[in-house]
């Protein structure tokens, strides 16, 4: 059999895993929690999701388009809530700017932009915080104030997500998962927010 010829993805998103799935019959870019990827590519760009939000983003006439895969900290993670309040701004502001912006700097015109958003769910009733509802609020207010239409959303919920995104098209193959993969979730979530709050720390020192 001979080998499919995979296109190389634009520049700056040479680490994001691409491989052929047969099933779909296209290339598919595997987005990480932390992570987004933009591509005119005929592709599919994949997340999972448990608490965590993706937010899909595309220019429908350009056939250009990304993905994010967000989670805002939670307060049991920081003894200084302030502290953390501002990290959550800082991180969710990031992760959308990086994705409009990416869009935009390829090309796409930021009155044609169209989104779909994903995940949010509530992991456990025992929280002190729904971290899954503080995302699903961030996104939602982010996309209004920058006058983005989301044409659709799946939100909230006791099921982790899959969320297949073709960027050319705007369409999205979306599976709810079985609630016992929560627990699997969970644990990849509790040392992802651990990374987060590490690093906003570690950006805390200044130079003289």
């Amino acid at each position: 059999m001979q080998a499919i010829a995979i296109p190389p993805p634009r520049t700056g998103f040479e680490d994001i895993p691409r491989s052929w799935d047969n099933k779909h019959n296209k290339v598919i870019a595997r987005v990480d929690p932390g992570a987004f990827y933009i591509s005119s590519h005929d592709e599919y760009i994949f997340t999972r999701l448990g608490s965590c939000v993706a937010a899909c983003i595309w220019d429908p006439l350009l056939g250009i388009g990304g993905l994010n895969h967000f989670l805002l900290p939670e307060r049991e993670l920081h003894e200084d809530w302030h502290q953390l309040t501002s990290y959550s701004c800082r991180y969710g502001n990031l992760a959308m700017e990086q994705l409009i912006n990416g869009i935009l700097k390829a090309g796409g015109q930021r009155k044609r932009l169209k989104a779909k958003i994903f995940g949010g769910a509530q992991m456990t009733k025992s929280s002190v915080l729904n971290v899954g509802l503080s995302n699903i609020e961030f996104v939602k207010e982010y996309l209004s104030l920058e006058g983005i239409e989301i044409e659709k959303e799946d939100l909230a919920g006791p099921w982790p997500r899959k969320v297949l995104f073709h960027p050319n098209s705007g369409k999205v193959l979306l599976k709810r998962l079985s609630p016992a993969r929560i627990e699997q979730m969970m644990q990849e979530e509790k040392v992802y927010l651990k990374h987060i709050v590490k690093d906003q720390e570690d950006n805390q020192v200044e130079l003289f």
